[in-house]
């Protein structure tokens, strides 16, 4: 009889159900994050990584140009600076959330970057 991998309760199986479940701090306050630096207050993206992260490293190349090119400031949190973080994301680092709402992991895209920082009136 095959073996069945053991669910962990009150958890999802893998990590992409575990991250629909996710509550987003808020990036621009300090206040969910003591200890960590704001760097910008009217960054509307986050892009979530670690030290020694090599996906993560791709990730900030995308996410610095999408948004050096559009002019869109952007903030970057190591996780490993916040229990909260470290357990919420760990696995599915690098996370890159824009306005609040979580639009990539693992892989960062730029079309969906581009895509999410377009003005309301263009999502059309």
């Amino acid at each position: 009889m095959p073996k069945r991998r053991a669910e962990t309760p009150g958890r999802a199986a893998g990590p992409i159900g575990r991250l629909m479940l996710a509550v987003v701090p808020d990036a621009t306050n300090p206040d969910d994050h003591p200890g960590q630096t704001d760097h910008s207050t009217d960054a509307r993206v986050l892009l979530l990584s670690r030290p020694g992260c090599h996906l993560c490293d791709d990730a900030r190349l995308v996410v610095e140009r999408v948004t050096t090119e559009l002019g869109e400031p952007y903030v970057e949190r190591d996780i490993t600076l916040d229990a909260a973080d470290l357990q919420a994301y760990g696995e599915s680092i690098p996370v890159v959330f824009v306005d609040g709402v979580q639009i990539d992991f693992w892989r960062v895209s730029e079309d969906r970057l581009r895509a999410a920082l377009r003005p309301n009136d263009q999502h059309r």
